[in-house]
């Protein structure tokens, strides 16, 4: 054994980098916790004494996937979900990195529910967390943070969550102070007064009879939200982009060369508001899954990268707060443990490289909110994902390692399966032989 720690050498692989390209077989060894070497040649002559093996199979070994927006529910709402079983779904999933949204209760405004976060996460061993500071105090819209304070204790970014900040003056102020300690300010763009119904609106709102959310109440807020960028110079990251025309601004404002990311997240481009059938609850997001010319441009989005990231907005709720009446059912589905395969539709339909699917869910997100992940280089973290790229298996919500199994995808067939998660050099999770 290494004086730097425990090697481990991954034989047989589909070594896949998006950040340098790399798409070849080859090995990879990790020493502690960190990537030692990798390539196509290594261990040709074989592994010396005192090195673990793992042979993969010809399977694919990446950097563990990156998930930019996450809810946790601790603290506050542990029955729905915790740090330690979010852990264990991400890790089922081949999540090695979250970052959770502050609309906890209490709030993450201060350096105590920060450290809270870490904490949590340091003892429960799984996969890293992150949280984002609160954009304002107690997600009220009016008094920002302290956000110097709160990046040097570890906040990845500022947002109110699920929350958008209306005060255009008061978001002004944010972007611009953000911008001294280069920090990003997230958004999910709805405009409250016209984000006040229960799906997409259009003709199948009106045929069930439901209160529709039009395209408008996301483009009106993200347009405000961009000309504030551009005004301030400070960086802006709208979350959830749901809309063809959210994307087109946001394709002209990155022309313009506003400082300006996104993401979406995969029930936008895998379903259709048709999902919601006859009210169910369980495709009842916000954004609201929208029309099929929607999903369409959402998917070409993500294929040409003028969506940065695919997240997997996971939104666990219980029972109670899912099998109610449509009108009064919670927002949100859970994602962590469908991020992967739903994200891999769109590689095996054809429409993105592998790599380049590969680039939105690791490089991407890691780069978004400054991370040390996201890529297979020596010398980097050994966060790592070994999953079978071609694994046929339908989506079973019970299964789900996470306490909320709120998921509009039960039975959906998926192809690609984390089999083994890595987090620092430690296998987290490994799949039984199904």
């Amino acid at each position: 054994m290494s004086a730097a720690g425990p090697r481990t050498a991954y034989l047989g692989a589909r070594l896949l980098d998006p950040a340098s390209g790399l798409d070849a077989p080859g090995a990879l060894l990790t020493e502690g916790g960190r990537i030692a070497d990798l390539g196509p040649r290594l261990f040709n002559d074989g592994v010396p004494e005192g090195i673990e093996t793992v042979d993969c199979g010809g399977r694919c070994l990446a950097p563990g996937l990156v998930d930019l927006r996450v809810q946790l529910r601790e603290p506050g709402e542990e029955h729905k979900e915790t740090i330690e079983t979010a852990g264990r779904a991400a890790a089922a999933g081949g999540v090695t990195s979250m970052a959770a949204l502050p609309n906890t209760d209490p709030v993450v405004d201060d350096v105590a529910g920060v450290e809270f976060v870490a904490r949590r996460a340091r003892d429960v061993k799984l996969v890293k967390v992150y949280t984002y500071g609160a954009l304002t105090r107690r997600l009220e819209g009016a008094e920002m943070t302290e956000f110097g304070l709160l990046s040097s204790y570890g906040a990845v970014g500022f947002t109110d969550g699920v929350k958008a900040v209306t005060d255009a003056q008061v978001l002004r102020r944010a972007l611009s102070y953000a911008s001294a300690f280069d920090v990003v300010i997230a958004q999910q763009p709805q405009e409250p007064t016209l984000a006040t119904g229960a799906m997409n609106g259009g003709e199948l709102a009106t045929r069930l009879g439901l209160s529709g959310i039009p395209v408008m109440a996301e483009v009106i807020m993200l347009e405000r939200d961009l000309r504030l960028a551009e005004l301030t110079g400070g960086r802006y990251h709208a979350a959830n982009i749901s809309t063809e025309e959210s994307i087109k601004v946001i394709r002209a404002a990155k022309a313009r060369g506003i400082r300006v990311t996104c993401d979406t997240a995969a029930h936008y481009f895998a379903l259709n508001e048709n999902a919601v059938g006859d009210y169910r609850t369980f495709a009842k997001v916000m954004p609201p899954l929208r029309s099929e010319d929607d999903r369409q441009a959402v998917a070409e989005a993500v294929a040409d990268g003028t969506i940065d990231a695919v997240a997997s907005d996971h939104s666990p709720h219980d029972q109670d707060s899912k099998r109610l009446p449509f009108v009064g059912a919670d927002f949100g589905i859970v994602g962590l443990e469908t991020l992967l395969p739903l994200a891999l539709e769109l590689s095996h339909k054809g429409q993105v490289g592998l790599l380049g699917l590969l680039d939105r869910v690791t490089r991407a997100p890691a780069a978004i909110l400054g991370l040390e992940a996201g890529c297979l280089k020596a010398g980097a973290p050994a966060d790592l994902v070994i999953f079978d790229l071609e694994r046929p298996w339908r989506i079973d919500p019970e299964a789900f390692a996470s306490k909320s199994k709120n998921s509009p995808f039960e039975d959906h067939p998926v192809q690609g399966k984390a089999l083994r998660t890595v987090v620092d050099g430690r296998t987290i999770f490994e799949a039984g032989a199904a």
